[in-house]
């Protein structure tokens, strides 16, 4: 099978085409840059990004807005970002087992995508995967993220707009939003909003928000494994196309920031530099410095 892309026409009519340019381009194989060069975006498809801290039911929110889409025959498609242990690069697919409902519909796609050990962030190829899946035709892309660290703040810099997702916690919790999350959100959606203290967080919320000039900022009110306020969720990413303007500039500047960093640090292996130091640490003269100098 050649793996030049001029041979592969990515289109969302065809699954498999999808899944083989996803994965020419996550593993840079011979073929990625002139894919890449080659998309054309025949369609204003929005890129939707959904985060927030772990256990704040972001797939079943993301299932929930997958099946009101698919009954307007619209085409989906999935970025289910894993978390990756910076000690063994391993995946973790719970997101793909908790979306397993939506596996074999013909109108949703959906992928995981290891974080490659930029520590719980979005690497470049998210970037690039996203513009595959967006030049493919799809009418939606959804990117999910787990909040550990960066990857919340760095989904600004991809998506068209954003989903903040938050539960009702006890007490002061509201004050402790990282500022961050403050300033990527487009939308938060309060998720479990069936529990007791739902209303004051949400007044809570509302408050922190005004006080920081964002009176326009919605806060939705969600139960996603009951289906409640899905709607509500949806009706915004269908009369939001507005947002997506507002930033362009920001957003292209962190892309191409990415891209950049990435082509930079093409080469270097992380599990080659571990075993390098190893090797290098036998030298008793050892110093960081000189041994990064030899990278640079």
């Amino acid at each position: 099978m050649s793996m030049h892309s001029t041979d592969i026409k990515v289109s969302c009519a065809d699954f498999r085409s999808v899944a083989r340019a996803l994965t020419i381009v996550e593993n840079d194989l011979q073929g990625a840059d002139e894919l890449l060069r080659n998309l054309r975006f025949e369609k204003n498809t929005p890129i939707i990004g959904v985060t927030g801290p772990p256990g704040a039911g972001k797939s079943t929110l993301v299932n929930g807005i997958i099946d009101e889409l698919v009954k307007t025959g619209s085409k989906i498609a999935v970025l289910a970002i894993d978390p990756t242990s910076p000690f063994n690069f391993g995946s973790l697919l719970g997101d793909r087992i908790r979306m397993s409902s939506h596996f074999n519909h013909p109108d949703v796609f959906i992928r995981s995508l290891a974080t490659r050990g930029s520590l719980g962030g979005l690497s470049a190829k998210t970037i690039e995967m996203a513009d595959v899946l967006r030049g493919a035709g799809f009418d939606y892309v959804l990117i999910e993220t787990v909040g550990v660290g960066q990857s919340e703040i760095e989904i600004a810099g991809l998506a068209d707009f954003t989903f903040v997702v938050l539960v009702p916690e006890s007490g002061d919790e509201i004050q402790n939003i990282k500022s961050g999350l403050m300033e990527i959100a487009d939308a938060f959606i309060i998720n479990k909003a069936d529990r007791a203290d739902a209303d004051l967080f949400v007044n809570n919320l509302k408050k922190i928000i005004q006080q920081k000039g964002d009176e326009h900022l919605p806060v939705l009110k969600t139960i996603a494994s009951q289906g409640t306020g899905i709607n509500e969720a949806i009706d915004f990413i269908k009369t939001s196309p507005g947002l997506k303007n507002k930033r362009k500039e920001f957003l292209l500047a962190e892309k191409a920031y990415k891209i950049i960093q990435q082509k930079r640090m093409a080469g270097i292996d992380k599990k080659k530099l571990q075993q390098d130091i190893a090797e290098a640490l036998n030298d008793e003269e050892f110093n960081l410095y000189a041994f990064v100098e030899k990278y640079l």
